[in-house]
């Protein structure tokens, strides 16, 4: 007989670095639900005592909203890990690099049926994850998603959003992204696990191409009309800044998303279309903000020197990482070969507080789709979007984290029944959007004009 649910969501690694900000979000929150009573609020990690100093950290002073359960687990006691997953509905885990220790968390999850989010940004990992557990996860009714912080909700809501203003006959064709990243005063930098989660997956690339050669040739999405190749390093005058190609998990995210829509176009199947049939077509009017399009991932600054700095970090990275010894001094020196951006100590409070960013997506496509797009069409149309907000790794990251926990812990009728699946796919039928745009990230219009 299967244990009683015991709280609803529960965040595993609590009293880690970023694990105490995501306590913090939740806080604000945990006092009522849509029920009307308070959220069963569990935390977990390997010492009780420090789950004691997040939670203290982490209420600010403040009475507790509800009673919080404190749970010891350890990824490397599966007992204790399962045991965590059996209390709960869901479970949100901050521990990371996730190559390292997500796999456990995941296994757990699945098997006990319970939904499952996560903070990483390591493509390698969700590959694995969904090559493992993903028909596992349909069968058990475990939703599990990665790349739930910031990498990759404002890529994947950003991309729906900036669709979404294509209205038919109008489709779109491109839509690249742009991160700009600032502080009002003050230096920034990353955490320890960042950096070592970026050093790792480096390395072991080679692990994801093989692991995607292993697996059938996905559908690609069909883009309709002359595409134009962006060069890796460009001047883009809507954000007034010097763009060079991103590496990361936001191109590979919404890609699989497309995928996933060209593969399900009707959409993936909840319990609420079961139970209310009147459902089915309001699912499928936002299951059809996913436009499949040509993705391209950039970030932005003011000063072309900084364009070049980063590709010399670049070169010095990936020539490192691919040796053993190379690793090690990545691992033990990181403000050095990261020329400062990335310490071991995380940033300070009001550090945290100055910094913000900004994403741009610029989307080209056609105002009149009912007419014939041959190959060498060009688009007629472009929508500029932005999505603003503070601080990414520390405020943002769990501001995105909590808000997808309440889409699945309040709609959870609403969203597919299981399987191991992008932020887009499993929430694009949800109001998250609506909800981040509410705490803290701005959705804007910017533009749409004929080019």
């Amino acid at each position: 007989m299967a244990e009683e649910v015991i709280v609803d969501v529960m965040i595993f690694g609590a009293s880690g670095y970023t694990g105490k900000y995501v306590v913090r979000e939740l806080m604000k929150f945990a006092g009522s639900s849509p029920s009307g009573g308070p959220r069963r609020v569990g935390i977990a990690g390997r010492s009780k005592d420090k789950l004691s100093s997040s939670l203290q950290w982490a209420l600010q002073g403040k009475p507790e909203p509800a009673p919080i359960s404190i749970v010891e687990a350890n990824v490397n006691d599966p007992s204790s890990i399962a045991a965590m997953c059996r209390k709960a509905r869901l479970v949100v885990n901050c521990v990371g690099p996730f190559r390292k220790y997500g796999e456990p968390v995941v296994a757990a999850c699945v098997d006990a049926g319970v939904d499952y989010l996560d903070i990483t940004g390591e493509p390698e990992f969700m590959e694995r994850i969904e090559h493992k557990y993903d028909e596992e996860a349909k069968k058990k009714g475990s939703l599990v998603v990665s790349a739930c912080g910031y990498d990759s909700i404002p890529a994947e809501m950003g991309a729906i959003f900036n669709a979404r203003q294509f209205q038919p006959p109008a489709l779109p064709q491109t839509c690249d992204s742009y991160l700009v990243v600032g502080t009002k005063g003050g230096s920034m930098h990353g955490n320890y696990g960042t950096w070592e989660s970026l050093v790792l997956g480096i390395a072991y690339e080679k692990e994801l191409q093989t692991l995607r050669k292993s697996r059938p040739r996905r559908l690609r999405p069909e883009i309709p009309g002359a595409v134009q190749k962006k060069s890796s390093v460009h001047y883009e005058k809507n954000s007034g800044t010097w763009a060079a190609k991103l590496p990361s998990a936001d191109a590979i995210l919404v890609r699989r998303t497309h995928q996933t829509k060209i593969q399900n176009p009707e959409g993936l199947p909840t319990s609420e279309e079961e139970e209310n049939p009147e459902f089915l077509s309001a699912k499928r009017e936002k299951w059809d903000r996913i436009k499949p399009v040509q993705f391209g991932v950039y970030f932005g600054t003011k000063h072309f020197v900084v364009v070049i700095g980063y590709f010399l970090f670049g070169l010095i990275l990936f020539a490192m990482a691919q040796f053993k010894f190379g690793r090690s001094l990545l691992l033990k020196y990181p403000e050095i070969f990261s020329f400062g951006v990335f310490k071991k100590e995380g940033p300070s409070e009001e550090q945290v507080r100055n910094a913000y960013f900004q994403q741009w997506f610029v989307g080209k496509g056609f105002s009149d789709a009912s007419k014939p797009i041959s190959k060498t069409t060009k688009p007629d149309t472009q929508v500029v979007t932005r999505i603003s907000g503070p601080e990414i790794g520390y405020i943002t990251t769990p501001i995105c984290l909590i808000q997808c926990a309440l889409v699945v812990l309040d709609e959870r009728a609403k969203l597919p029944k299981g399987g191991v699946l992008t932020p887009g796919a499993a929430f694009a039928t949800s109001d998250i959007i609506e909800r981040l745009n509410e705490n803290g990230l701005k959705f804007d219009l910017i533009s749409t004009t004929r080019i």
